[in-house]
Protein backbone atom coordinates (compact mmCIF):
# COMPACT_ATOMS: atom_id res chain seq x y z
CA UNK A 1 0.00 0.00 0.00
CA UNK A 2 1.19 3.58 -0.63
CA UNK A 3 2.99 6.12 1.49
CA UNK A 4 1.88 9.49 0.17
CA UNK A 5 4.78 11.67 -1.00
CA UNK A 6 3.72 14.51 1.32
CA UNK A 7 3.92 12.30 4.43
CA UNK A 8 6.90 12.92 6.73
CA UNK A 9 8.26 9.62 8.03
CA UNK A 10 11.09 9.36 10.56
CA UNK A 11 13.93 7.15 9.33
CA UNK A 12 13.62 5.10 12.54
CA UNK A 13 9.95 4.28 11.93
CA UNK A 14 8.89 0.82 10.76
CA UNK A 15 5.95 0.86 8.36
CA UNK A 16 4.50 -2.46 7.20
CA UNK A 17 4.48 -2.84 3.43
CA UNK A 18 0.69 -3.26 3.46
CA UNK A 19 -0.01 -0.13 5.54
CA UNK A 20 -1.56 2.95 3.92
CA UNK A 21 -0.09 6.32 4.97
CA UNK A 22 -2.09 9.30 3.73
CA UNK A 23 -1.20 12.88 2.77
CA UNK A 24 0.54 15.12 5.29
CA UNK A 25 0.83 12.42 7.94
CA UNK A 26 3.73 12.96 10.34
CA UNK A 27 5.40 9.93 11.94
CA UNK A 28 8.11 10.92 14.39
CA UNK A 29 10.41 8.56 16.28
CA UNK A 30 10.49 4.79 16.52
CA UNK A 31 6.87 4.22 15.58
CA UNK A 32 5.74 0.85 14.24
CA UNK A 33 2.68 0.64 12.01
CA UNK A 34 1.23 -2.84 11.48
CA UNK A 35 -0.22 -4.67 8.49
CA UNK A 36 -3.19 -3.17 6.63
CA UNK A 37 -3.44 -0.22 8.99
CA UNK A 38 -4.65 3.00 7.39
CA UNK A 39 -3.39 6.37 8.65
CA UNK A 40 -5.55 9.18 7.29
CA UNK A 41 -4.36 12.67 6.29
CA UNK A 42 -2.83 14.96 8.91
CA UNK A 43 -2.59 12.34 11.65
CA UNK A 44 0.44 12.53 13.97
CA UNK A 45 2.18 9.45 15.41
CA UNK A 46 5.13 9.88 17.72
CA UNK A 47 7.52 8.35 20.22
CA UNK A 48 7.94 4.66 20.91
CA UNK A 49 4.49 3.75 19.64
CA UNK A 50 3.19 0.44 18.30
CA UNK A 51 0.10 0.44 16.08
CA UNK A 52 -1.29 -3.05 15.45
CA UNK A 53 -2.80 -4.61 12.35
CA UNK A 54 -6.01 -3.43 10.66
CA UNK A 55 -6.23 -0.19 12.62
CA UNK A 56 -7.60 3.14 11.41
CA UNK A 57 -6.05 6.43 12.54
CA UNK A 58 -8.30 9.21 11.24
CA UNK A 59 -7.52 12.82 10.26
CA UNK A 60 -6.03 14.98 12.98
CA UNK A 61 -5.64 12.15 15.49
CA UNK A 62 -2.57 12.22 17.75
CA UNK A 63 -1.11 8.95 19.03
CA UNK A 64 1.96 8.50 21.23
CA UNK A 65 2.68 12.18 21.85
CA UNK A 66 4.25 13.36 25.12
CA UNK A 67 2.00 13.20 28.21
CA UNK A 68 0.25 16.21 29.71
CA UNK A 69 2.13 15.86 32.99
CA UNK A 70 4.40 18.44 34.62
CA UNK A 71 6.60 15.62 35.95
CA UNK A 72 7.49 14.41 32.46
CA UNK A 73 10.97 15.41 31.35
CA UNK A 74 11.49 13.46 28.15
CA UNK A 75 12.00 9.94 29.48
CA UNK A 76 11.57 6.97 27.18
CA UNK A 77 8.00 5.69 27.52
CA UNK A 78 5.60 3.81 25.28
CA UNK A 79 2.18 3.59 23.67
CA UNK A 80 0.52 0.51 22.19
CA UNK A 81 -2.66 0.32 20.10
CA UNK A 82 -4.13 -3.16 19.59
CA UNK A 83 -5.26 -4.77 16.34
CA UNK A 84 -8.44 -3.52 14.74
CA UNK A 85 -8.73 -0.37 16.83
CA UNK A 86 -10.28 2.74 15.29
CA UNK A 87 -9.19 6.21 16.42
CA UNK A 88 -11.40 8.91 14.96
CA UNK A 89 -10.85 12.58 14.13
CA UNK A 90 -8.80 14.66 16.57
CA UNK A 91 -8.74 11.99 19.27
CA UNK A 92 -5.51 11.88 21.29
CA UNK A 93 -3.63 9.07 23.03
CA UNK A 94 -0.55 10.02 25.07
CA UNK A 95 2.30 7.76 26.03
CA UNK A 96 3.37 6.98 29.62
CA UNK A 97 4.96 9.45 32.01
CA UNK A 98 7.37 7.33 34.05
CA UNK A 99 10.44 5.86 32.33
CA UNK A 100 9.66 2.60 30.50
CA UNK A 101 5.94 2.86 31.31
CA UNK A 102 3.09 2.23 28.88
CA UNK A 103 -0.23 3.54 27.71
CA UNK A 104 -2.11 0.58 26.24
CA UNK A 105 -5.22 0.34 24.08
CA UNK A 106 -6.61 -3.15 23.52
CA UNK A 107 -7.91 -4.82 20.39
CA UNK A 108 -10.96 -3.59 18.46
CA UNK A 109 -11.41 -0.47 20.57
CA UNK A 110 -13.25 2.57 19.23
CA UNK A 111 -12.12 6.05 20.27
CA UNK A 112 -14.48 8.62 18.80
CA UNK A 113 -13.82 12.20 17.77
CA UNK A 114 -12.09 14.52 20.24
CA UNK A 115 -11.82 11.84 22.91
CA UNK A 116 -8.65 11.77 25.03
CA UNK A 117 -6.76 8.86 26.57
CA UNK A 118 -4.23 10.18 29.07
CA UNK A 119 -0.80 8.86 30.00
CA UNK A 120 -0.51 5.38 31.50
CA UNK A 121 -4.12 4.45 30.81
CA UNK A 122 -4.92 0.78 30.23
CA UNK A 123 -7.92 -0.07 28.06
CA UNK A 124 -9.01 -3.66 27.53
CA UNK A 125 -10.42 -5.10 24.32
CA UNK A 126 -13.50 -3.68 22.57
CA UNK A 127 -13.72 -0.59 24.77
CA UNK A 128 -15.72 2.31 23.30
CA UNK A 129 -14.90 5.88 24.30
CA UNK A 130 -17.37 8.30 22.77
CA UNK A 131 -17.02 11.87 21.54
CA UNK A 132 -15.34 14.50 23.72
CA UNK A 133 -14.80 12.12 26.63
CA UNK A 134 -11.61 12.55 28.65
CA UNK A 135 -9.71 9.82 30.49
CA UNK A 136 -7.16 11.20 32.93
CA UNK A 137 -3.85 9.50 33.62
CA UNK A 138 -3.62 5.95 34.97
CA UNK A 139 -7.27 5.09 34.28
CA UNK A 140 -7.93 1.35 33.85
CA UNK A 141 -10.94 0.17 31.83
CA UNK A 142 -12.02 -3.47 31.42
CA UNK A 143 -13.11 -5.25 28.26
CA UNK A 144 -16.27 -4.15 26.44
CA UNK A 145 -16.95 -1.12 28.63
CA UNK A 146 -18.73 1.87 27.08
CA UNK A 147 -17.91 5.44 28.15
CA UNK A 148 -20.53 7.70 26.60
CA UNK A 149 -19.89 11.17 25.23
CA UNK A 150 -18.81 14.23 27.19
CA UNK A 151 -17.87 12.16 30.23
CA UNK A 152 -14.86 12.82 32.46
CA UNK A 153 -12.91 10.13 34.30
CA UNK A 154 -10.63 11.09 37.20
CA UNK A 155 -7.04 9.84 37.33
CA UNK A 156 -6.43 6.38 38.83
CA UNK A 157 -10.08 5.37 38.45
CA UNK A 158 -10.85 1.75 37.56
CA UNK A 159 -13.86 0.88 35.40
CA UNK A 160 -14.81 -2.78 35.16
CA UNK A 161 -15.69 -4.90 32.15
CA UNK A 162 -19.09 -4.32 30.49
CA UNK A 163 -19.69 -1.14 32.47
CA UNK A 164 -21.98 1.40 30.80
CA UNK A 165 -21.24 5.04 31.65
CA UNK A 166 -23.98 7.46 30.60
CA UNK A 167 -23.33 10.67 28.71
CA UNK A 168 -22.01 13.66 30.61
CA UNK A 169 -21.02 11.59 33.65
CA UNK A 170 -18.21 12.56 36.01
CA UNK A 171 -16.50 9.42 37.29
CA UNK A 172 -14.32 9.99 40.35
CA UNK A 173 -14.59 6.51 41.89
CA UNK A 174 -14.12 2.93 40.73
CA UNK A 175 -17.12 1.34 38.99
CA UNK A 176 -17.45 -2.45 39.41
CA UNK A 177 -17.94 -4.65 36.35
CA UNK A 178 -21.35 -5.01 34.70
CA UNK A 179 -22.86 -1.94 36.41
CA UNK A 180 -24.08 1.40 35.05
CA UNK A 181 -22.89 4.85 36.14
CA UNK A 182 -24.50 8.22 35.61
CA UNK A 183 -24.28 11.79 36.90
CA UNK A 184 -21.82 12.43 39.73
CA UNK A 185 -20.31 8.95 40.15
CA UNK A 186 -23.69 7.35 40.89
CA UNK A 187 -24.38 3.66 40.29
CA UNK A 188 -27.86 3.54 38.77
CA UNK A 189 -28.21 -0.14 37.92
CA UNK A 190 -26.63 -3.08 36.17
CA UNK A 191 -26.02 -3.34 32.43
CA UNK A 192 -28.75 -5.88 31.65
CA UNK A 193 -29.06 -4.93 27.99
CA UNK A 194 -25.31 -5.05 27.35
CA UNK A 195 -24.92 -8.43 29.05
CA UNK A 196 -27.79 -9.96 27.07
CA UNK A 197 -26.65 -8.55 23.74
CA UNK A 198 -23.11 -9.83 24.22
CA UNK A 199 -24.32 -13.43 24.18
CA UNK A 200 -21.56 -14.33 26.65
CA UNK A 201 -23.62 -14.54 29.85
CA UNK A 202 -26.28 -17.07 30.80
CA UNK A 203 -29.40 -16.35 32.87
CA UNK A 204 -27.76 -17.49 36.09
CA UNK A 205 -24.85 -15.10 35.61
CA UNK A 206 -27.08 -12.15 34.76
CA UNK A 207 -29.28 -12.95 37.76
CA UNK A 208 -26.21 -12.90 39.97
CA UNK A 209 -25.15 -9.51 38.60
CA UNK A 210 -28.62 -8.20 39.47
CA UNK A 211 -28.37 -9.75 42.94
CA UNK A 212 -24.96 -8.13 43.40
CA UNK A 213 -26.32 -4.72 42.45
CA UNK A 214 -29.27 -5.08 44.82
CA UNK A 215 -27.08 -6.26 47.68
CA UNK A 216 -24.51 -3.50 47.29
CA UNK A 217 -26.77 -0.56 46.48
CA UNK A 218 -30.40 -1.32 47.36
CA UNK A 219 -30.26 -3.44 50.51
CA UNK A 220 -29.87 -0.60 53.00
CA UNK A 221 -26.78 -2.22 54.51
CA UNK A 222 -23.53 -0.35 54.94
CA UNK A 223 -21.24 -0.98 52.00
CA UNK A 224 -18.80 -3.04 54.06
CA UNK A 225 -21.58 -5.25 55.38
CA UNK A 226 -23.07 -5.56 51.90
CA UNK A 227 -19.73 -6.81 50.56
CA UNK A 228 -19.63 -9.45 53.31
CA UNK A 229 -23.17 -10.53 52.44
CA UNK A 230 -22.32 -10.68 48.75
CA UNK A 231 -19.33 -12.91 49.46
CA UNK A 232 -21.73 -15.47 50.94
CA UNK A 233 -24.10 -15.31 47.95
CA UNK A 234 -22.05 -15.39 44.74
CA UNK A 235 -21.60 -18.72 42.98
CA UNK A 236 -20.55 -17.87 39.41
CA UNK A 237 -17.28 -16.50 38.07
CA UNK A 238 -19.21 -13.43 36.94
CA UNK A 239 -20.37 -12.72 40.47
CA UNK A 240 -16.91 -13.41 41.85
CA UNK A 241 -15.45 -10.90 39.37
CA UNK A 242 -17.56 -8.15 40.99
CA UNK A 243 -16.38 -9.17 44.45
CA UNK A 244 -12.73 -9.35 43.40
CA UNK A 245 -12.93 -5.90 41.79
CA UNK A 246 -14.33 -4.36 44.98
CA UNK A 247 -11.73 -6.03 47.18
CA UNK A 248 -8.79 -5.08 44.95
CA UNK A 249 -6.55 -2.14 45.97
CA UNK A 250 -8.12 1.19 45.05
CA UNK A 251 -6.91 4.78 45.11
CA UNK A 252 -10.37 6.24 44.55
CA UNK A 253 -12.85 4.05 46.44
CA UNK A 254 -16.01 2.47 45.01
CA UNK A 255 -18.87 4.33 43.35
CA UNK A 256 -21.95 4.95 45.50
CA UNK A 257 -25.72 4.87 44.88
CA UNK A 258 -27.67 7.82 43.49
CA UNK A 259 -28.81 10.44 45.96
CA UNK A 260 -32.39 9.55 47.02
CA UNK A 261 -33.70 12.96 46.00
CA UNK A 262 -31.57 13.24 42.87
CA UNK A 263 -32.62 13.00 39.27
CA UNK A 264 -30.99 9.56 38.86
CA UNK A 265 -32.90 7.84 41.68
CA UNK A 266 -35.83 6.93 39.40
CA UNK A 267 -33.51 5.19 36.94
CA UNK A 268 -32.10 3.12 39.80
CA UNK A 269 -35.63 2.08 40.74
CA UNK A 270 -36.26 1.00 37.15
CA UNK A 271 -33.02 -1.01 37.11
CA UNK A 272 -34.02 -2.89 40.25
CA UNK A 273 -37.32 -3.89 38.64
CA UNK A 274 -35.76 -4.84 35.29
CA UNK A 275 -36.51 -8.27 33.89
CA UNK A 276 -33.60 -10.66 33.35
Amino acid sequence: MPIHPTAIIDRHAEIDATADIGPYVTIEGQVRVGPRTKVFPNAFLAGWTEIGADCQIHPGAVVGHVPQDFHFSGERSYCRVGDGTIIREFASVHRGTQPESWTTIGKRCFLLGYSHVGHNCELGDEVKVYNCTGLSGHVIIGDCAIISGYSLVHQFVRIGSYVMVGGGTRITKDTPPYFMALGESECVGYNAVGLKRSGKFNREEIAEVKLSYRTLYRSGMTFGRAVEALAEQVKTNTGRAILEFIRAPSKRGIIGPPHPAGRNAAQAEDAEAAEI
